[in-house]
């Protein structure tokens, strides 16, 4: 089938766009490169632009009348930026979905796969969520997040899409072949820094909080590999007629993570003992915003699309190191 990728020269949507030519699907990739690398889509059927560009849509569905799906991948993600310029984060994230999604109808392209984010989650004392838990997003980033979910749902409940939201947990590692990967050149999540101090580039790797209520004093996630997400977005593509078999929902929530709670601790004592040198560690007073974490219950997964993780975190430490070594070369 024919797919129409939104974001497709990122780190995600260009690993998803791979994982879908190897599923035999043929991606149709569309970025603006804000924050794209021109480089992971060479040699692809690919579109510059900005999805909020309806004659560019409208040019693409002359080329390609025959998409069947869209996968919405492209946003703004850093938390940061996004409590610095909230209006670019809701015209960027929000906004332009909105748009998007009323040229999908025009389109007449009815499945709807949407690049969500388990940061909408309220904290819970279990650290465990399901599709169910509580929703309080806490930055204007993953409250762009939800706002666009709420505006899909209600796309899909109008009658216009039947709409999947996958949301992502704490993405690692690259995939096997190396065709594309993070790329971002001052990371700020655990594993990016965690390289930058085993490469040099900074002088130790700071644990921010060390009196948080879980077992070793930090804060715990979910950390799933790239691949496993991906094979996540094909297994949802190629089963999206069954998800709607029974016509109750025209919109379903899915949770994609590993289904394993790692703390800060344990996921730098991992990467330690991949890397095969010691790092120096400094603890940290707890930063404004962090908050305690938690993993995923992924038994909807399971149920409805037939997936699981199937890799490790240090599976997603060694392909990460890996692709390191290759974008030095």
């Amino acid at each position: 089938m024919k797919i129409l990728v939104t974001g497709g020269a990122g780190y995600i949507g260009s690993t998803v766009a791979s994982a879908l030519y190897d599923a035999g699907h043929t991606p149709i990739l569309l970025d603006d490169f804000s924050s794209g690398c021109p480089n992971f889509v060479a040699g692809k059927i690919f579109y510059k632009g900005d999805i909020g560009d309806e004659k560019l849509l409208e040019q693409i569905n002359i080329e390609h009348p025959d998409i069947s799906c869209c996968m919405h991948f492209a946003a703004r993600i850093v938390v940061p930026e996004s409590v610095a310029k909230p209006y670019l984060y809701y015209t960027e994230n929000v906004t332009k979905s909105i748009a998007l999604f009323h040229a999908l109808q025009k389109m007449k392209i009815r499945n709807v796969i949407y690049s969500s984010s388990a940061a909408v989650y309220k904290e819970t004392d279990e650290f465990v969520v399901s599709e169910t838990s509580p929703v309080q997003p806490q930055s204007p980033y993953a409250r762009t997040k939800y706002a666009t979910e709420m505006a899909l749902e209600d796309f899909c409940n109008a009658g216009c899409f039947r709409g999947v939201s996958l949301r992502y947990f704490n993405l690692i590692g690259v995939e096997a072949q190396m065709r594309s990967g993070p790329y971002v050149p001052e990371p700020s999540h655990i594993l990016g820094k965690l390289v930058a101090a085993a490469t040099g580039q900074e002088k130790c790797f700071n644990i921010y909080g060390t009196d948080w209520p879980t077992r070793d004093g930090t804060t715990i996630r979910d950390y799933i590999h790239v691949s496993d997400l991906a094979n996540a977005h094909v297994l949802a593509a190629e089963k999206f007629d069954g998800l709607f078999a029974n016509n109750t929902a025209a919109y379903h929530v899915i949770n994609v993570g590993s289904g394993s709670g790692v703390t800060v601790k344990e996921f730098t004592e991992a990467f330690m003992g991949v890397h095969g040198v010691p790092l120096t560690v400094k603890h940290m007073p707890r930063r404004a915003g962090d908050v305690i974490g938690a993993h995923a219950n992924c038994d909807k997964a399971r149920r409805l699309l037939g997936w699981q993780a199937t890799h490790s975190i240090e599976d997603g430490i060694r392909s990460t190191l890996l692709w390191t070594n290759k974008r030095r070369k």
